[in-house]
């Protein structure tokens, strides 16, 4: 069952801000900073909310790396369909509708990244579709596409198995797959090919470090 507080477009403005992340300032993203309750967000607090953790409220390095890198190839996306697993903030599905694709849908199944990625989308004045179907269900899972995105799916071991099944099974359809990573623990580059690697700005209270070298990976269709 989706969490949501009672009024979840007021939640995110209320505590988040405007924000433009640091490799994609072309974009102004609701997201936490320092300076709003979400930042320093407790259990018990985010349980009174009625809200999962917010992973919507960062954009983290894997994402921006996938943005980063369309906004400077729109020809990757220009004119294709594109679907943006785990999106997150939204932030890869932006990049990908300012590089002319042709549609866009961002899928989480969180419900509140979903509004996230509404209200971002509003504020860039771009439009994209949302999912809250879990992709990785089955291999009908997700709309076709011509070409599939997804940041920071590597986190947990389990997780980051599954997505990567998820993930080749579309290049074997002739996808075009792009993956963007900062070396979680459990990513593993077998059967990937480099597209672009940057140096990404984080914080130190949710990565341990100032910076995370980022990579974005094409998914070959075998391993």
């Amino acid at each position: 069952m989706a969490r949501l507080p009672v009024d979840p477009k007021g939640f995110i403005r209320n505590n988040t801000a405007l924000e433009a992340p640091v490799m994609v300032p072309e974009f102004k993203l609701w997201l936490a900073t320092e300076y709003v309750p979400i930042w320093q967000a407790t259990e018990s607090w985010l349980e009174e909310q009625n809200v999962d953790p917010p992973y919507w409220a960062f954009c983290w390095p894997g994402g921006q790396a996938i943005a980063r890198y369309l906004l400077d190839n729109p020809e990757q996306v220009r004119g294709k369909r594109v679907i943006d697993f785990a999106a997150g903030s939204g932030v890869s599905s932006l990049a990908a509708a300012r590089a002319g694709a042709l549609s866009v849908i961002a899928n989480d199944i969180d419900a509140l990244s979903l509004v996230a990625a509404r209200l971002n989308g509003e504020a860039n004045n771009l439009a994209v579709d949302v999912s809250a179907e879990d992709w990785l269900a089955g291999p009908d899972g997700a709309p076709d596409a011509d070409v599939v995105i997804a940041g920071d799916v590597c986190y947990e071991r389990e997780m980051s198995v599954r997505a990567l099944a998820w993930l080749r099974g579309h290049a074997r359809l002739g996808r075009l797959v792009l993956l963007g990573d900062p070396g979680r623990n459990y990513f593993s580059a077998q059967g990937l090919e480099e597209r672009a690697r940057y140096d990404i700005p984080t914080s130190l209270q949710l990565e341990n470090r100032g910076m995370r070298e980022t990579v974005v990976w094409r998914v070959l269709p075998h391993p």
